[in-house]
């Protein structure tokens, strides 16, 4: 059982997280379609995770605390996905290779198990991405 894993990263739109866009971006629903990342279960059992067990994703600009859930989608050993939105943006890195867009897909993550967290909300990641959130004080 590793302790991590790298993974390649993929996010796109998902029919959860559409569905759930349009009762808010702050609703539980919202919430629950989107702060998780779908892994293949070879790679849940490398890491020894429990179903619905909080992660830390970590990018080469950034990291999140989700839960890691079983693919809904077909997976591949060593790929994982995160629905886009706010979640995933605090890992998908700046890069656009002149194209204006964002590097969504295709780059390494790191995956661990955390303990003692807990994920935060979009509003959190949000305020938190500008210096704004002021709930943790």
């Amino acid at each position: 059982m590793a302790n991590r894993i790298t993974l390649n990263m993929i996010t796109q739109r998902s029919i959860e997280e559409g569905v759930a866009m349009e009762k808010g971006k702050t609703t539980p629903e919202y919430f629950e379609a989107c702060s998780i990342i779908e892994m293949h279960d070879d790679d849940v059992r490398a890491l020894g995770l429990v179903p619905n067990q909080l992660v830390r994703v970590t990018s080469e600009c950034g990291s999140v605390v989700v839960k890691a859930v079983r693919g809904r989608q077909s997976l591949y050993p060593g790929l994982a996905f995160i629905p886009q939105g706010v979640w995933a943006n605090q890992v998908v890195p700046p890069r656009t290779q002149a194209t204006g867009e964002p590097q969504y897909s295709g780059f390494p993550v790191t995956v661990e198990p955390v303990n003692g967290e807990r994920r935060k909300s979009a509003l959190e990641l949000v305020q938190g991405a500008v210096g704004l959130w002021r709930g943790d004080q």
